[in-house]
């Protein structure tokens, strides 16, 4: 699409509703300035042109209302000087011109209004950039803080994550530890005798054979049996 093509949506745009709009003012503001730049360009070599033609139709327009003046003025002396037959040559003349300023003062004014919407398209681009250049620093900045804040926000969900597990790990040791305590428990049981009586008599029992093994003995030392 051509600069004067776009010429209705550029001056309708409002910079400052586009960028509250935006998803990415950032990437916004670097397209909407290398567009910027690159038309204001074009507009101004446009603008000059028009303006050329605009200053050229007034030129014209000018020179037919000075003749047509001159012609009135030529007819006038003409009057004065009893020649009133120069003086109606004088006036055909006049009409003339008079007949073709109409056809002139509209395309004057046809130049004169590109010339303003053009002027009007330039201004636009050239407070627009200046615009942008000023909030450019500024939205970097908030973009870099809102990206770093993004980081952290990933960062405290993985954490988040993280402490999750570790709490399962540690249910998981107290579970484990729970288990080892009850075996050790066990354990100890297990080398308890069963029946304190029944380990009593064992223990006389072994005492009393040892006894009578021993008297065995003597006798058997002695020749007595």
């Amino acid at each position: 699409m051509g600069i004067l093509s776009r010429a209705n949506d550029i001056l309708k745009s409002n910079i400052n509703a586009l960028l509250d709009k935006a998803e990415d003012p950032e990437k916004l503001v670097n397209q909407y300035l290398l567009n910027a730049r690159s038309d204001l360009a074009k507009v101004k070599s446009e603008t000059a042109g028009v303006i050329a033609e605009e200053t050229r139709a007034k030129k014209v327009l000018d020179a037919n209302n000075d003749n047509i003046a001159r012609y009135e003025a030529l007819a006038a002396k003409a009057l004065l000087a009893g020649e009133e037959a120069d003086a109606l040559r004088f006036l055909a003349e006049q009409t003339k011109y008079e007949q073709g300023g109409k056809a002139l003062l509209d395309t004057y004014n046809l130049a004169a209004a590109n010339a303003a919407k053009m002027r009007e398209l330039y201004n636009k681009l050239v407070a627009d950039i200046g615009t942008l250049e000023s909030k450019r620093a500024e939205i970097a900045a908030k973009a870099s803080v809102a990206r770093a804040q993004d980081r952290i926000n990933q960062v405290g969900a993985n954490a988040g994550h993280y402490a999750s597990v570790l709490s399962k790990f540690e249910e998981l040791e107290r579970k484990a530890d729970h288990k080892l305590d009850r075996a050790m428990a066990e354990a100890e049981l297990n080398q308890l005798p069963q029946n304190e009586i029944a380990a009593l008599e064992q223990k006389y029992s072994i005492a009393d054979q040892s006894a009578e093994e021993k008297l065995a003995a003597l006798k058997a030392k002695l020749q007595l049996g």
